[in-house]
């Protein structure tokens, strides 16, 4: 027997509290997303070979868990130069690319503004560390088929609602949009073959801050001695200041338009500008947003505009827009209201023949109990109670044989 049976590193099993627990969250994702007319669909775990390695996912590309062609052996995995010319299938790293594909694939049969749900799990292979997973759940909403701006406000507006359901308040969306990022690297002097990298150092901004990220820009050549005092200053910005009678000269002006009509579409939302905002995944062509909470240094979810991505898969070019919920760094900070003890729990004895627990069970359901566990008496009674209570059995029957649903004696645990 192995002398380790637990899951593989940077994965988790669920007891059944904790799966209970992440069900009745994630129900209450859907009922919001339901409620703004969205419909869920279902992807393969699995998407090819071209599609994971497109391009498009920036470095979430390098962490893809792939699959090995089918009827390889080990002498020709060993003679195989590359790793990807041995799989033509990989397991998704996010839900936007698998619906890409879908939409793709589906198109003749979908409306032409099509909104779209998807929750399910995703996998990367990066190294585990505390609230990061190799697999984790995404709550994925899309909306495709709609060019202006009524899909950043359809999907700002059901995410906050989402969250307000969840009982997660004082959360803001910080907000910006590429044009504003790429009018910042021009300001800059930075070439066109350079912005891609400039980007990704940008994004490092929360994790080793202004004066690393200074530094690894000037090593690409952009800036000068000033650049830490630029960031600094670029990090301040806000609606008021790029409203203002003298805007700073790196604004995209449309682009700003776009953000500030944004602003005032949401009146029930906090929308803070952020022009450092990158959103690292390289599909991303305009508006992009995350969900700040005050208490927690990291997002809790984002999404942005990717009209690009689908005309990659189709051949013709599809606006596109997308939020996604951080579903594990959610799940561990709601509260749900009401005890998860809605079950009843039928302890009999070993001598009650099962046909008649069984008829028992059916006709207490058929009565309109949600939750009925039959259930042997044990000697430690006492344990046994407090068992189901952990369970989510909040009340429990005796039986002997021979009782009508009218005769059990239902009492609560404890």
């Amino acid at each position: 027997m192995p002398s380790h049976v637990t899951p593989p590193r940077g994965m988790r099993d669920f007891l059944p509290a904790e799966k209970r627990r992440r069900e009745r969250v994630l129900a209450t994702v859907r009922d919001v997303y339901r409620s703004r007319g969205f419909d869920e669909i279902e992807t393969p775990v699995v998407e090819g070979a071209e599609f994971l390695w497109s391009g498009l996912g920036g470095d979430n590309e390098k962490q893809v868990f792939a699959v090995l062609r089918r009827g390889l052996d080990l002498d020709a995995v060993r003679a195989v130069g590359s790793p990807l010319e041995l799989a033509d299938l990989g397991l998704r790293f996010d839900l936007t690319v698998p619906l890409a594909r879908f939409y793709a694939s589906h198109r003749a049969e979908l409306p032409t503004v099509f909104r779209s749900v998807q929750i399910a799990p995703v996998w990367r292979a990066e190294r585990p560390q505390k609230g990061r997973y190799r697999q984790f759940v995404q709550c994925d909403i899309d909306i495709l088929g709609e060019p202006g701006q009524q899909a950043e406000v359809e999907l700002i507006s059901a995410t906050t609602d989402v969250l307000d359901a969840l009982g997660l308040r004082g959360t803001t969306i910080r907000v910006n949009d590429r044009r504003v990022l790429l009018g910042v690297l021009a300001h800059w002097g930075v070439a066109p073959e350079l912005t891609d990298r400039a980007l990704i150092e940008i994004d490092k901004l929360d994790k080793i801050g202004v004066e690393g990220v200074a530094t690894q820009l000037r090593e690409l050549g952009v800036g000068g001695d000033d650049l830490a005092a630029q960031l600094h200053q670029l990090g301040e910005a806000t609606f008021d200041s790029i409203t203002g009678s003298a805007p700073p000269a790196w604004l995209d002006a449309e682009a700003a338009a776009d953000l500030v009509a944004l602003r005032d579409a949401l009146p029930g939302a906090t929308l803070v500008l952020d022009p450092t905002l990158v959103r690292g995944m390289g599909y991303y062509t305009g508006t992009i947003f995350e969900v700040a909470h005050p208490d927690f240094s990291y997002s809790l979810g984002g999404g942005g505009r990717y009209d690009g991505m689908i005309g990659r898969f189709l051949g013709t070019d599809v606006p596109a827009a997308g939020f996604s919920l951080g579903f594990e760094r959610i799940v561990d900070l709601v509260e749900l209201d009401g005890a998860d003890d809605d079950g009843l729990a039928v302890l009999h004895d070993k001598t009650v023949p099962p046909a008649e627990l069984v008829a028992l069970q059916r006709a207490l359901l058929a009565g309109g109990e949600g939750r009925v566990r039959l259930e042997r008496r044990a000697k430690n009674a006492k344990g046994q109670l407090a068992a189901l209570a952990a369970a989510g059995f909040g009340r429990f029957a005796s039986v002997r044989g021979g009782e009508s649903v009218d005769e059990l004696q239902i009492r609560a645990i404890g």
